[in-house]
């Protein structure tokens, strides 16, 4: 498969299987989601099970009208019911993918996570990948977790690279790089997420995540820029060349993630990833082009390696 590098060539893969993914999307009552729905259907990516409350039919009728083909609309009660049946639908096998509208994260996780009815395996980790197409960087860059978990646990560590690994492959990365993210490059238990960063290490040299570079610790401009490992004499695959990093906690995830968004000017998309099926839970900051991007990348992660 060759090699995805932008968010645009991710749409173009994409329509280039012919697949329409089916996605329930629970209170589709704002423009952003709106505009995410009308422009897959543009692009013939996706056709949609729109879940909504009572008060808030009208959007939801509208799109339906406008192409009854590809669109489905069911009633619930309230938001929180309207999350259990999108849910629900996912588990039956009737959609592919989730993707949150107008309600609240908490309340579309708490239909997500809940035992027996969820879609979190028994044992499952649940976690957040991000995927950003940054101007100055040569290729679309993966990193987690930026939403989800607070201080990652080794096994959360483990899960959570397996989970990016896996989806780098599907954008055409034989041996994703994977780089542990800290300050320095330095071993230090005042750092406990450093000793994990060996233990992540001497698990990949035994096959845990299969055909992978890993490396670290390192801190992120090491990771993506290759002069900054030769002034430090670090020789390394993933030095300068990471497809995915690793942070040690949600807060310097997500402030990376915002400051790209900001002040990088990257496009970004990103998803929950341990779940049945794919779940799309953007940001109500995120731009109407993330949200699009976010569902892009869900669709891909849905479907089977070429």
């Amino acid at each position: 498969m060759e090699l995805i590098r932008t968010l645009t060539q991710l749409v173009n893969t994409l329509r280039s299987r012919g697949i329409r993914r089916r996605v329930a999307v629970v209170c589709p009552n704002d423009p952003h989601t709106e505009y995410v729905i009308i422009r897959s259907l543009r692009e013939e990516i996706a056709e949609f099970l729109l879940v909504t409350d009572s008060a808030h039919m009208e959007i939801a009728n509208h799109l339906h009208a406008a192409s009854p083909d590809f669109v489905k609309v069911f009633e619930a009660p309230g938001p929180d019911e309207a999350a259990a049946l999108a849910v629900e639908l996912v588990r039956r096998g009737e959609a592919d993918i989730l993707m949150k509208g107008l309600i609240n994260t908490d309340n579309l996780l708490r239909a997500v996570l809940k035992k027996e009815t969820g879609l979190l395996p028994p044992g499952g980790v649940l976690s957040h990948v991000a995927v950003a197409q940054i101007p100055l960087y040569h290729k679309l860059l993966f990193f987690s977790d930026a939403a989800v978990i607070p201080r990652p646990t080794f096994e959360q560590y483990r899960a959570m690279i397996r989970c990016d690994a896996d989806l780098c492959r599907k954008l055409g990365h034989d041996e994703p790089r994977i780089a542990l993210i800290h300050c320095s490059e330095k071993v230090n238990e005042k750092f406990p997420h450093t000793l994990s960063y060996v233990q992540l290490k001497e698990a990949a040299s035994q096959g845990a995540f299969g055909e992978v570079f890993i490396d670290g610790p390192m801190d992120a401009k090491t990771a993506c820029d290759a002069h900054s490992g030769q002034i430090k004499g670090l020789a390394s695959p993933v030095v300068g060349n990471a497809d995915i990093m690793i942070f040690p906690n949600i807060e310097s995830a997500n402030t990376f993630y915002k400051t790209l968004s900001l002040f990088g000017d990257a496009n970004m998309a990103g998803m929950l990833t341990g779940t049945m099926a794919p779940v799309v839970v953007p940001s109500r900051s995120d731009s109407g082009n993330s949200k699009f991007y976010s569902l892009v990348l869900a669709c891909l992660a849905g479907t089977q390696n070429d």
